[in-house]
């Protein structure tokens, strides 16, 4: 593989950076600087700035526009339509990152790699979600949601077979109220937890039903104009983000 090219899959860079850092003699193999963008590598030890890079581990997320009306589930035992009944059968092995209810929609995050699936849903990524209401909201829903809400019956929205009883809700990272009226509402939400049902106990804990709730974005991945039903890979750019992420998150261990 040419140098340029080995530099930019394996590591933030573009290609165009990459050229850049090998004509500033920033790029050394077995010690030694080189200058040559089409230099072969092979099965060689690459240097960036004194730094190794190391082999990326393959994986592959992919962005899918949930609709209503489907499970994020492998099958039910209801019969009732599962996410994988729509998307194309190569993605079948594919792990969901978080959940959205039968009744919700949206961006959802899927991977090939469970070690990726499993870091991306633990973070404290914000996840950015459209929310529609019966009703008028009140003053005191938005002191709770800037300074936080602790209940101990947290059941009210939560799933009628669910265990749990209690939960703390964070102070919500940001808000926009797009309408508010007697008769329905609208706010665009950022939270960066991804608690059971969350949203729909929280703001049911204040007698709001929420209609419509709709998962916009999850950290740098954007829901955009992608259809609902529709499945996307991720792009170039979000990749790199991704990487960076997976990268801070294993240097912030050592």
């Amino acid at each position: 593989m040419r140098l340029n090219q080995y530099i930019a899959h394996h590591s933030k860079y573009s290609r165009r950076e990459a050229d850049k850092l090998i004509q500033e003699g920033k790029v050394s193999i077995n010690k030694r600087i080189i200058q040559d963008f089409s230099y072969q590598v092979k099965n060689q030890k690459v240097y960036v700035n004194d730094r190794l890079l190391k082999e990326k581990e393959e994986y592959t997320v992919i962005v899918y526009n949930k609709p209503k009306g489907e499970l994020v589930s492998k099958k039910d035992d209801r019969g009732r339509k599962t996410i994988f009944d729509s998307l194309p059968k190569r993605f079948m092995h594919f792990t969901t990152i978080g959940r959205l209810d039968f009744s919700s929609e949206g961006l959802l995050l899927l991977s090939d790699n469970i070690s990726v699936a499993t870091k991306l849903m633990e973070s404290r990524l914000e996840r950015v979600y459209l929310l529609k209401f019966s009703g008028f909201i009140k003053e005191r829903v938005f002191d709770a949601m800037e300074s936080g809400l602790s209940l101990e019956d947290a059941t009210k929205g939560g799933h009628l077979k669910s265990s749990i009883q209690s939960m703390e809700f964070s102070p919500f990272l940001g808000y926009e109220v797009i309408k508010n009226t007697k008769n329905f509402s609208k706010l665009k939400v950022i939270i960066n937890e991804g608690k059971n049902r969350e949203l729909r106990r929280f703001f049911s804990h204040f007698g709001l039903e929420i209609l419509d709730l709709k998962r916009l974005a999850y950290g740098f991945v954007s829901l955009n104009n992608l259809p609902s039903g529709k499945v996307r890979f991720l792009t170039r750019g979000e990749y790199n983000k991704l990487h960076q992420f997976l990268q801070e998150g294993l240097e912030a261990k050592y």
